[in-house]
């Protein structure tokens, strides 16, 4: 029988590989796109454009519906996949985003752009894997992917426990949340996993609004100077 965490690991596999399936087009509403850049900025390059290379280390503030957290990058540990998150965050890709997957003492997931077709548009730019260098230990942040080799595309989450076994299943960490992890811990769980993925790639925040209006959602993310984002995440992280 499988270990509740091998379980765990097991369905973050299976609602990446659901996230690749076909998509309707659809509108792209949201009461909060007006905090998010136009969509055509965060529309994915041309096919065959790799990312620019990412500076060695870089944080970034996450402004949230609940606070704010600030991760921080390291090249060393990801190569390929903290290239591909500082091309997301630059092209304003994680604004407006639901924390669509919250599932307490294991991961609490993002990464899904409210306009369905933005998501379309980065889905076709996998990224190769990167050797697991880091572990998946609490408050680690890492890109979700299928079950397949070198399908990485947009969904991190960011782990609440010390989730090893994701090791060995090569889910290699980009960076730690360095500020805010209060903040982090208290994104509202109550869906827990019904926020059903195909109809997220289909009908973007519409359907989150409508189905589950409670959802904690990113704001904005932002590069910051690594100074800025240390007093900022300690002023915010204390809010209610």
């Amino acid at each position: 029988m499988r270990s509740p965490e091998r379980l765990a690991a097991a369905l973050l596999t299976a609602v990446c590989l659901v996230a690749a399936c076909d998509r309707p087009a659809s509108e792209t509403p949201g009461a909060d796109s007006a905090a998010a850049p136009p969509a055509d900025q965060a529309v994915a390059p041309s096919a065959g454009s790799p990312a620019a290379r990412a500076p060695d280390v870089f944080r970034v503030r996450f402004e949230t519906s609940r606070g704010s957290f600030v991760v921080e990058a390291r090249r060393a540990w990801s190569p390929n996949g903290v290239d591909r998150f500082h091309q997301l965050v630059s092209s304003g890709f994680y604004d407006n985003n639901r924390f669509f997957r919250v599932v307490p003492g294991f991961i609490v997931q993002f990464g899904m752009h409210g306009d369905p077709e933005v998501n379309r548009s980065w889905d076709a730019l996998t990224i190769p894997d990167d050797p697991v260098v880091q572990q998946n230990r609490r408050g680690t942040v890492t890109f979700a992917k299928p079950d397949a080799p070198n399908a990485r595309t947009t969904h991190l989450f960011i782990n609440y426990a010390d989730n090893l076994s994701l090791d060995a299943m090569g889910f290699s960490p980009i960076g730690t949340v360095v500020e805010g992890m209060s903040v982090v811990d208290n994104i509202f769980p109550g869906y827990e996993q019904r926020p059903q993925q195909p109809l997220i790639a289909a009908e973007g925040n519409e359907y989150l609004q409508r189905e589950f209006p409670d959802l904690d959602f990113i704001r904005t993310a932002r590069i910051v100077p690594l100074a800025t984002a240390d007093s900022t995440a300690r002023r915010d992280s204390t809010r209610p």
